[in-house]
């Protein structure tokens, strides 16, 4: 399973740019406007220090104004960026006029089995499920991502499944259990997947014995 990070802070994704396990990044509105720039500023800073994926979400609600949107933003880095759409009927016609123009889309706030299927029909090159959200709210997200993982490979979509909305390690664990394709992770978290207490108690324990032995 693949590892991105869900975040537009540059300082943030450079940190982890130099690390060999994350493949792309995810964005939105909300986490853009934390930025104090453009989106089209920082969607091209990233495109710098990631080679890779890059979602960078439309927010126009009408056909017209997404198309208009995603083209745009796509001329920014045509390799590497991908255009985030609602999961709406709208959202959904953009995606395969998208497609059949050759540009990767990421359909997101996906909260169940049904849209899952309609971004999987409208040609999505991901979808991204939303497991933080849904059990805040009392749905089973585990479940939802194991319907998804089985739909996908009874009927041999293409799409990759992004698990978003991660709130924990064990979110990660358990998209990567189920067979998601990717995780895209805060900070947070990321930097929470790679310690552990163990390991620290033992990387204390090692320093001791390390200086122990330099004076014999």
């Amino acid at each position: 399973m693949e590892l991105f990070i869900d975040t537009a802070n540059l300082k943030e994704i450079e940190e982890f740019s130099k690390t060999p396990f994350i493949k792309g990044v995810t964005t939105n509105p909300s986490l853009i406007a934390k930025e104090g720039k453009s989106q089209s500023e920082i969607i091209e800073t990233i495109s710098t220090l990631i080679d890779g994926p890059i979602s960078a979400e439309v927010t126009a609600e009408d056909e017209e104004g997404m198309l208009l949107q995603a083209r745009k933003l796509h001329q920014i880095k045509p390799e590497n960026i991908v255009i985030k759409l609602p999961m709406t009927t709208a959202g959904l016609s953009v995606c395969k006029k998208l497609h059949d123009e050759h540009i990767p889309t990421n359909v997101t706030l996906c909260f169940s089995l049904s849209q899952a299927l309609l971004a999987f029909e409208s040609h999505a090159t991901y979808v991204s499920p939303f497991l933080g959200r849904l059990d805040d709210n009392g749905w089973d997200s585990a479940k939802l991502i194991e319907e998804i993982v089985k739909v996908k490979k009874n009927y041999g979509y293409e799409t990759k499944i992004i698990c978003a909305s991660i709130r924990s390690v064990s979110h990660v664990e358990t998209c990567a259990l189920l067979g998601a394709d990717i995780a895209t992770v805060p900070y947070k978290v990321l930097k929470k997947l790679i310690s552990h207490p163990l390991t620290d108690s033992g990387l204390v324990a090692f320093e001791k014995d390390s200086a122990k032995t330099k004076n014999v």
